[in-house]
């Protein structure tokens, strides 16, 4: 593992600080760049209030000299606006019993249906859930969007780009194929439309399931597709079982919140089709000495390793586990049915899960590509990296 990351912080702390090792010295950095990933984490219609009142504006700690990395650890951090009014609730220092008027806990002993909230608070041994809920909440995911602009700052000097779009909320579908030529400018075309869909028809329909939910006080998840254009080809092996690209991939998007399934290409549709309409088959090339591929059932990945294609991740999400209509649950203190615990949530954040899996590919390819090729600086890997691209 040449490029490795930690976060830290709670969803109402005074702070979410993120450290990423591994990046070669030279790389231009700037502030607004990442600012400008994060204000598209925002994106998406149904968003809750959180994303007003947090601006998400980023501190660079260490690791960066007047714009370019210095190989050294880069450390991030990322204020916590609302961390005001809860400055009492989760200081770290023990509370005063004299406090006057006491401090207010908002104590979670009800846990939520489908959330960390119980599972956490019986192996840690949290009598209150909200030890749980604070580290487990998607505002983590801030700061790992924060460090994948670094990544992918990496990638895009490489001439690789990482792209998304919402293909699904709830049963509505967007069914239609990006031609080739506008997947480039694929985010400047989604980003423009509420859900982040490529068809605006289908855009339309999707707020209006969304403004149906919010009326009965439910959540709605969906698919998003993410795509890594002019990769290399050999990312990845097949030598052992924990070199292989996909393992990578799926560990890192099911690593996001609520995600429950990740598929590479066809992805599950490979498993209803025969070989001869699931494979890949390949074709002479007369300006290269490698072959080529007019299809890409395999998502840009066989055998554990990149053929040099589009690159194309599909995650569902679930619906989010706080509802407004809250499910049934027990108060765990005295066994009694309750109604879930309410926090403030979004009605769906799928279009901000899309925008998440961009950093989080970003993350993981560029890891791969310091493992193939080494280097400490980036004039270094970029040789190294443009040799193997034009080798037969």
């Amino acid at each position: 593992m040449r490029l490795r990351y930690l976060t830290a912080g709670e969803s109402h702390g005074r702070a979410l600080v993120g450290i990423l090792e591994g990046l070669p010295s030279g790389l231009s950095i700037e502030v607004a760049s990442i600012h400008a990933d994060l204000k598209r984490r925002k994106l998406g219609y149904g968003r809750g209030s959180r994303q007003k009142m947090e601006d998400d504006s980023v501190q660079i700690l260490s690791g960066i000299r007047q714009g370019y990395t210095l190989g050294s650890p880069v450390a991030l951090m990322i204020e916590n606006k609302d961390w005001k009014n809860w400055t009492g609730i989760m200081q770290p220092e023990p509370l005063s019993t004299s406090a006057e008027p006491p401090v207010p806990q908002r104590k979670l002993e009800v846990p939520r249906p489908g959330h960390a909230d119980y599972l956490g608070g019986i192996k840690y041994r949290h009598d209150d859930m909200r030890n749980v809920l604070e580290r487990a909440s998607a505002r983590e995911t801030t700061i790992r969007v924060a460090l994948g602009n670094l990544a992918r700052r990496f990638l895009e000097e490489l001439n690789i780009q990482i792209v998304s779009r919402v293909v699904q909320i709830g049963p509505i579908e967007d069914t239609a194929v990006v031609p080739a030529a506008q997947l480039p400018n694929l985010n400047k075309i989604v980003d423009l439309h509420q859900l982040r869909v490529y068809t605006k028809s289908v855009d339309i329909e999707m707020i209006t399931l969304m403004d149906e939910a919010k009326r009965r006080g439910e959540t709605l998840g969906g698919i998003f597709e993410v795509i890594a254009l002019n990769l290399p080809l050999g990312l990845g092996s097949y030598v052992h079982w924990d070199r292989r690209l996909e393992g990578d991939i799926a560990q890192a998007f099911m690593s996001l919140n609520a995600i429950k399934g990740v598929e590479i290409g066809l992805g599950f549709e490979l498993g209803k089709i025969f070989g001869s309409e699931a494979h890949d088959e390949y074709f002479p090339s007369k300006q290269h000495a490698r072959v080529t591929q007019t299809t890409n059932r395999s998502g840009g990945i066989d055998g554990g390793m990149t053929t040099g294609q589009p690159l194309v991740v599909r995650s569902a999400m679930k619906p989010l586990a706080t509802l407004m209509t809250p499910l049934n649950s027990v108060k765990v203190s005295t066994d009694q049915i309750e109604k879930a615990h309410v926090e403030r949530s979004d009605v769906s954040a799928v279009p901000a899960a899309a925008v998440i899996g961009e950093s989080l590919l970003a993350l993981v390819l560029a890891n791969a590509i310091l493992d193939k090729f080494g280097g400490d600086s980036l004039p270094e890997i970029k040789a190294r990296v443009l040799a193997w691209n034009q080798s037969p």
